[in-house]
């Protein structure tokens, strides 16, 4: 099960993975973050940076080192990680690494609900997601091919596993749709049947009210 963190929103901890660096101000860790495309890893809401600054800095995980003013320009603070923060940073990196956590994608609500339509439609709307996914897999290697021959590995592991999770899904969908175009998916009729008479099977009727099978 997660921590509670004192700060718990994601762009904290990039921040902090940011700051461990040397000491910026906030502008400049936008700045770091959006070159290193920490948005793409990771849900960031930019608009929350300074909060999150300000949160971190209550809660002692990063301090104030300096203030700087240019020209006109309103002061900014230079901003540094203490030694609860550096301790904040690794144990929250350990925790993500090392415990799986429940996540809910869109794809994942779709597919829970997805009787409401009919099996053809479904099927036509699968067969669309597999084409952007097998054009956006495509894209993705050509470019981490490209990074790997100027990047450390080390800094690419997360467009490695975002390219594999992509590629699962797009195995998991060709199969799926070869059950629909075959008709092979079990109460694939029933379901067919549902959505031209209009009257839903009464096995499906129970387990709809039962809530499905899930947990």
């Amino acid at each position: 099960m997660a921590k509670r963190r004192r700060v718990a929103n994601l762009l904290a901890l990039a921040v902090l993975s940011a700051v461990i660096l040397r000491p910026m101000h906030p502008y400049e860790m936008a700045s770091v973050l959006r070159e290193r495309g920490k948005e793409h890893d990771m849900d960031i809401k930019w608009g929350s940076l300074y909060t999150v600054v300000r949160n971190l800095e209550k809660h002692g995980l990063l301090e104030a080192a300096e203030s700087t003013r240019q020209g006109g320009r309103p002061e900014r603070t230079v901003y540094r990680i203490t030694d609860a923060g550096r301790e904040e940073l690794a144990d929250w990196v350990r925790e993500l690494l090392s415990t799986p956590e429940r996540e809910h994608p869109r794809f994942e609500a779709g597919l829970s609900v997805w009787g409401v339509l009919p099996p053809d439609e479904v099927t036509s709307l699968l067969q669309r997601r597999l084409g952007l996914l097998e054009a956006e897999i495509a894209a993705q290697r050509e470019s981490l091919a490209q990074y790997a021959r100027e990047v450390p590995r080390l800094f690419l592991v997360e467009v490695e596993y975002d390219l594999a999770v992509r590629e699962a899904e797009a195995t998991w969908v060709r199969s799926l749709l070869d059950e629909l175009t075959t008709g092979s998916f079990p109460g694939l009729a029933q379901w067919r049947d549902w959505h031209r008479t209009g009257v839903i099977p009464p096995d499906i009727a129970e387990l709809a009210e039962r809530g499905g099978t899930k947990d």
